[in-house]
């Protein structure tokens, strides 16, 4: 044990806010002479010391610290732990009592901490208490338990999370989040100028929020290493302190659970990340290694317990911290950890399919291959390059098993392959799968790796396998492995950077792949091309959509696809009823059309989620939305049933999108949230753009304006440096509907003009005829009808054609009330009766009630007064019943003016205003939120001076005399 009297403050922890103020609440009760206890338990690395040290800091100028930390070479003697902490006490004299009490039985040492805190509040720091001898440990525990208010003394103990302690309240420490590592790495490399991305996010991920490793692992890297211009390791260094100290707790074990816990760690290698160890195989495994039967089944099945190492769940079982099964492996003789993986190979073989994962793959491989776990657990008890092996793993890794357990299989071949071609089209192949299964950090540090060869620098040195040795036969037939790819790797950088980055720089990679891959790998080919027009049709690059479906040979693929692939090249080349007719071919895909066309193995007659998502796409193109909204969520469910995971965020925006278009604002909401959480799962940042531009569409619905605003600013964030114009249109024109809810009717039109006329700010040509109405009754509201007559006539004109070629149920409706609105008086009428009709035939509970506000509105502007409340008051029905809040608000003042009381649909009503008309009201709110006399006039349909006779007796009535004053009146 070592006792120190001097403890040195940490710069700053990060992430620790909660238990820094759970700390300073205790050290504020002992200055008031209360005390107590408090066990912070943690397994090691994640900050316990730290945590202690600052609270041993904080307190030293008010009082005295005694301060102890473990010594592994004390932990046999008896009390030594006491002794040490006892030792670290004041001087003589500082304190009465005798430096050391008689005996160190639990009431002398309870004695003796109350004589030292009698002059003045005493805080005892025992750190790594769970490595003091056990007569210690439980003194201290005795103690500390009778600690409490008036005793003056506060005792903090650090300790792991065993049974030690149990009884005392416990602060139990997590890893870091997020954010606090981010920032934690960002001070341990505050020297290195440049740290590489793709290195900072394999640090990230290797730590897991532990501070101590991450510390650990950046330590030990060169610079070029951090700054990516040397390729990384295959096992990082660094972790060696942080293992030790979880290995700790195994060397007083007994040899039948040391030997059940490495089998526990080796049997998780082949599992997927987080799902422990099959209790079924453990069993078999730990029978055919001569483990007492009634040992395994008490610790796998019953009661027993391994000291808090190991916890069930069901069939399964886990370590109580994942760093501890890494531990059991390191610290493992190697000749034990090959012998453990390679009994649980030879049961893995002979079982088959019986003690498949928890995730099982849709359909196993049946021609003969071992299972893919199996191949795992003899790759690691390899002990060096072995090419054949490596040769079934990606043989095996070829079947549709789940995309992580494809990628960590082909990243073990690779790391089993010597010859550096086959090395690094292996780690591309898992960087591929990486991606797929919604892991693209994982993925670019698989890529990272492909530019290194066998060997480079910081790769262990390992032996050739037996009977695959490079320089036999078979062992160099073997190693040759497959061709070497050019196009693999830009092949999935074009795929993450579709996901991640510029949509432009992914359109070009996934060219060049194309081209790269060639009849080699058509499937690949394909897919390369199919993502290029992706790329392109986001930015709105029509020509580059066109010249990268124009590269695909529709021959060899199914018809849906081939009907989707012309129709929509005839589509956006002019062709327009073509184009239609060979959409609507495709709107009922075949189950398995999808995967036949890109050479994939069928598997179970499961609906293909990519040709359902083309569906969809090619539904909303015709305007057919509800068969978009079913095909949206069949996709949906497909994607949940076989994957990828990668593909849940699109299933998710697609489906939202057919739902804003069909009027189901509150499932298109529900969708996009989820699709914005599953994107940032799945680390793919253009996804959320897109999934921000659909909440905020249903925000300016729905409400609140803040909402709309907020989701609006982040999907411009993300798709103006990615160049994303299709999220980016939609994001605007949701903006623009809001501010028509609030009434702003010529920032509406501000925003929107920009969109519908031609010029190089002009919209997507997917959205922007979607916002061609919101534009027209932003401009006729805002009074600039005569001054933009020309861009009004133009924009409605196009709007007319595409109203005539697509199936929108809407878009009728919406071309009549445009022209609504701009018809003169003697035929603004009908106009309105026309597009009332057309929303009867439509459906749609807001569109219909946005006709039927402006209806009432220009009624009421026509002094029609009585005529106008019919309208009025169904728009605002209707829009109460969609739940859309702001458009309530101002059907509602429209009612309130044409002279029939509504009770408000804000949350509160304002008080103040009660002795006001409700023409009053609505001026004077208008005015607190910043409109000028003009504006209001324009958001009312008044005069400026009928506005301003108006305000002048506001004023009168509240006893105010200017606009500051009404504006902090009404104000929250």
């Amino acid at each position: 044990m070592t006792s120190s009297t001097t403890v040195h403050r940490p710069l700053r922890l990060y992430g620790r806010g909660g238990e820094l103020a759970v700390l300073d609440g205790i050290l504020a009760r002992l200055r008031k002479g209360d005390g107590g206890a408090l066990v912070l338990a943690a397994p090691p690395g994640l900050g316990r010391t730290a945590l202690l040290r600052e609270a041993a800091a904080a307190h030293r100028p008010r009082g005295p610290v005694l301060y102890s930390t473990a010594s592994s070479s004390e932990r046999g003697l008896p009390h030594s732990g006491l002794r040490a902490l006892l030792g670290s006490a004041p001087a003589a004299g500082a304190t009465a009592g005798p430096r050391h009490p008689v005996g160190l039985t639990p009431d002398a040492l309870l004695t003796r901490l109350r004589q030292l805190g009698e002059e003045r509040p005493l805080l005892v720091c025992a750190d790594d208490a769970h490595a003091w001898d056990r007569a210690s440990r439980t003194t201290l525990g005795f103690a500390a338990r009778r600690l409490g208010a008036g005793s003056r003394v506060a005792v903090l103990i650090a300790a792991d999370d065993g049974p030690d302690f149990a009884g005392l309240p416990a602060l139990r420490l997590g890893p870091l989040d997020a954010d606090a590592a981010a920032a934690l790495l960002d001070r341990l490399t505050s020297g290195t100028e440049g740290l590489d991305p793709v290195v900072r996010a394999e640090l990230l991920r290797e730590a897991a929020g532990n501070p101590r490793l991450l510390a650990g692992l950046a330590g030990r890297l060169t610079p070029d290493q951090l700054t990516g211009r040397a390729p990384l390791p295959s096992l990082l260094p660094g972790a060696e302190s942080v293992l030790a100290a979880h290995a700790d707790r195994l060397a007083g074990l007994p040899a039948h659970t040391r030997a059940l816990l490495l089998l526990a760690a080796a049997a998780q290698e082949h599992e997927p990340a987080g799902t422990g160890a099959d209790a079924l195989l453990l069993l078999r495994a730990g029978t055919r290694t001569g483990l007492p039967r009634d040992f395994l089944d008490g610790v796998l099945f019953g009661s027993a317990g391994t000291e808090g190492l190991l916890q069930r769940a069901g069939s399964r079982v886990h370590f109580s911290h994942p760093l501890l099964a890494r531990a059991v492996l390191h610290h493992a003789a190697p000749a034990c950890r090959r012998a453990a993986h390679e009994l649980l190979a030879a049961l893995l073989a002979e079982a088959g399919d019986r003690l498949a994962p928890p995730a099982a793959p849709l359909a196993r491989p049946g021609d003969g291959l071992a299972p893919l776990a199996s191949l795992v657990q003899r790759a690691c008890a390899a002990p060096g390059p072995d090419a054949a092996l490596a040769a079934r793993l990606e043989a095996a890794a070829k079947a549709p098993y789940p995309h992580a357990e494809r990628s960590s299989a082909l990243a073990r071949a690779a790391a089993l392959t010597a010859a550096a071609a086959p090395r690094q089209a292996r780690f591309a192949a898992a960087a591929e799968q990486a991606a797929l299964a919604g892991d693209p950090s994982r993925a670019r540090a698989l890529l990272a790796r492909t530019d290194s060869s066998a060997g480079a620098a910081g790769e262990p040195a390992v032996d050739p396998a037996p009977g695959a040795a490079p320089g036999t036969e078979a062992g160099a037939a073997a190693d040759r492995g497959p061709a070497p790819d050019r196009g693999l790797v830009p092949y999935v950088h074009g795929l993450l950077a579709l996901r991640s980055g510029p949509a432009a720089d992914a359109h070009e990679a996934l060219l060049a792949a194309a081209a790269l891959i060639g009849p080699d790998d058509p499937r690949r080919a394909l897919d390369a091309l199919v993502g290029a027009a992706e790329a392109a049709w986001v930015v709105g690059d029509i020509p580059g959509y066109l010249k990268a479906m124009g590269r695909i040979d529709p021959a060899p693929h199914d018809r849906q696809f081939a009907s989707y692939r012309a129709g929509m090249c005839a589509v956006l080349a002019g062709r327009t009823a073509e184009g239609h007719a060979l959409l609507r071919q495709c709107l009922e895909p075949s189950d398995r059309a999808g995967s036949r066309a890109a050479g994939r193995d069928p598997g179970p007659p499961l609906p293909d989620p990519v040709a359902l998502l083309r569906a969809g796409a090619a539904a909303l193109v015709l305007g057919e939305v509800a068969t978009a909204c079913r095909t949206g969520a069949r996709a949906l469910a497909a994607v949940r049933t076989r994957g990828p995971d990668a593909l849940l965020p699109q299933a998710l925006e697609r489906l939202a999108y057919a739902e804003l278009r069909a009027g189901r604002h509150a499932g298109a909401r529900a969708h996009a949230l989820e699709g914005l959480h599953a994107a940032r799962r799945t680390g793919q940042p253009n996804s959320s753009v897109h999934l921000h531009a659909a909440l905020a569409l249903a925000a300016s619905v729905e409400g609140p304006a803040e909402a709309c605003a907020a989701h609006c600013d982040a999907a411009l964030a993300g798709a103006v440096p990615h160049g994303l114009a299709l999220p980016a249109t939609l994001a605007i024109w949701a903006r623009g509907r809001a501010d028509l809810a609030a009434g702003r009717s010529e920032e509406a039109a501000a925003r929107l003009g920009p969109l519908v006329r031609p010029g190089p700010r002009q919209g997507h040509v997917a959205a922007r005829m979607l916002a061609v109405p919101c534009y027209v009754e932003a401009v006729v509201l805002g009074g600039r009808a005569a001054e933009e007559a020309g861009e009004l006539r133009t924009a409605v004109t196009e709007f007319a054609g595409w109203a005539a070629r697509t199936a929108d149920p809407q878009a009728p409706a919406q071309l009549a009330r445009c022209r609504a609105l701009l018809a003169p008086t003697e035929e603004a009428d009908a106009r309105y009766a026309q597009a009332l009709a057309h929303h009867d035939r439509a459906g749609g509970d807001f569109e219909r009630a946005r006709t039927q506000l402006l209806y009432g509105q220009w009624l009421r502007r026509r002094r029609r007064t009585r005529a106008a409340r019919t309208p009025l008051r169904d728009a605002l029905i209707a829009f109460q019943r969609c739940s859309a809040r702001a458009w309530a608000e101002r059907a509602g003042g429209e009612l309130r003016a044409a002279g029939e009381p509504v009770r408000s649909v804000r949350p509160a009503a304002d008080g103040a205003l009660a002795a006001l008309t409700p023409q009053q009201q609505r001026i004077a709110r208008c005015v607190a939120e910043g409109a000028t006399n003009r504006e209001v006039a324009l958001r009312l349909s008044l005069s400026p001076r009928t506005v301003d006779h108006h305000l002048r007796n506001v004023f009168a009535a509240l006893g105010i005399r200017s606009r500051t004053e009404l504006a902090r009146l009404l104000g929250p």
